[in-house]
């Protein structure tokens, strides 16, 4: 897996890009694009959104208790939740699956609690602006960037 990679999430407010966190959450960022590239989170709604905490999606009930027949492990990374991070929603520690959270503001009694995966780099407004029942139309796993290295700077 690349280690610079984006996705492009368009919702009726428009549209939010992350940068996955590949090095910090690779399992949940493997899971996470593995269900963007099946479709899993288009046509989906943010179910939970609790302004100036976090706006919450990926419930394919949409009530907020839709889980996947799996669950992947916690990666608990050395991380912080500030404005605009995206972490994976749980019942407890092993139990994420395909729900997840953009925070919208510095949460720290999320952090150690809560795998962190990416982050917003670009649509931070529209985030502020999603209520209830707003549709993710669909996501799209950004091609890959090229990563500066020695030999290309």
């Amino acid at each position: 897996m690349h280690t610079n990679q984006q996705v492009l999430l368009r919702t009726e407010k428009g549209s939010i890009t992350l940068q996955l966190f590949v090095e910090d959450a690779p399992g949940s960022v493997a899971n996470f694009v593995e269900l963007t590239k099946q479709g899993f989170f288009n046509n989906l709604y943010f179910h939970r959104v609790v302004p100036n905490f976090v706006a919450q999606g990926g419930d394919k009930r949409g009530d907020g208790w839709g889980s996947s027949d799996y669950s992947i492990r916690s990666e608990f990374a050395p991380l912080h939740y500030y404005e605009g991070y995206v972490g994976m929603a749980s019942a407890g520690k092993d139990t994420e699956s395909n729900q997840w959270f953009i925070t919208h503001s510095p949460t720290p009694h999320l952090d150690g609690r809560y795998t962190i995966f990416a982050k917003v780099i670009d649509g931070m407004d529209v985030v502020h602006r999603l209520e209830v029942g707003d549709k993710i139309v669909d996501v799209e796993v950004l091609g890959l960037l090229p990563t500066v290295t020695s030999a290309t700077k």
